[in-house]
């Protein structure tokens, strides 16, 4: 799914006439990602590689990926194909006149019963929490770079997508909402659900209402 992802999204640049790099983040994978991440480096140089040792998070892996990106606007898009780049890039020009901008999902159903009656939990809470009317917190948003280097990250995990987009419109930066489709995972399941990212979630939840 990796080698889709990245060609997916240099098309996409080239397609709508977008400078801009592809920064991949191995945390620590065990299968043979890097090997074709290495190859799709020697093909194209807008393509690099950021490796670490061990697995420290997704959100750990978002902010080193940011940490070395050279331009001004940045977004994560997960290595499993889920995402099409075009879905969120065909709304790139609004960074024009907001900060950040977030998908919601249009086809839910594309998802178990199960996974979206946790995503409507989990997103009542957040929006009774924190005054917020989020219809999504966990899509592939882009982030005006400079709006997120004004803040600090303290997850690791699945929340920083939440952590990240609560301290930014809490701080009056504007945003915008716009549609997505999800695709089909090609393989693979997803970590968001484990036990471990429950845990992991509900710490940083309190934490950031404590910070908040």
């Amino acid at each position: 799914s990796i080698e889709l992802a990245i060609t997916s999204s240099l098309n996409e640049l080239d397609k709508r006439k977008i400078k801009g790099e592809i920064v991949v983040v191995d945390d620590g994978s065990t299968d043979c990602s890097r090997k074709i991440v290495e190859e799709a480096v020697a093909k194209d140089s807008r393509v690099r590689l950021l490796t670490k040792k061990k697995n420290e998070g997704i959100g750990k892996a978002f902010w080193d990926g940011v940490a070395t990106s050279n331009y001004p606007c940045v977004v994560l898009i997960p290595g499993d194909n889920e995402n099409n780049p075009s879905e969120i890039l065909s709304f790139y020009h609004l960074i024009l006149d907001v900060d950040v901008i977030v998908p919601f999902i249009l086809n839910a159903e594309i998802r178990s019963i199960s996974r979206r009656l946790i995503s409507s939990v989990y997103r009542l809470i957040v929006n009774i929490s924190f005054g917020t009317t989020l219809n999504y917190t966990n899509g592939i948003v882009i982030y005006n770079k400079e709006a997120l280097q004004s803040v600090n990250l303290s997850s690791t995990g699945f929340f920083y997508q939440t952590e990240l987009l609560i301290k930014l419109l809490r701080r009056g930066f504007l945003y915008a909402e716009v549609p997505q489709f999800l695709s089909e995972r090609g393989g693979g399941e997803s970590k968001a659900l484990s036990f471990r990212s429950f845990l992991s979630l509900s710490w940083s939840f309190i934490r950031l209402v404590v910070d908040v």
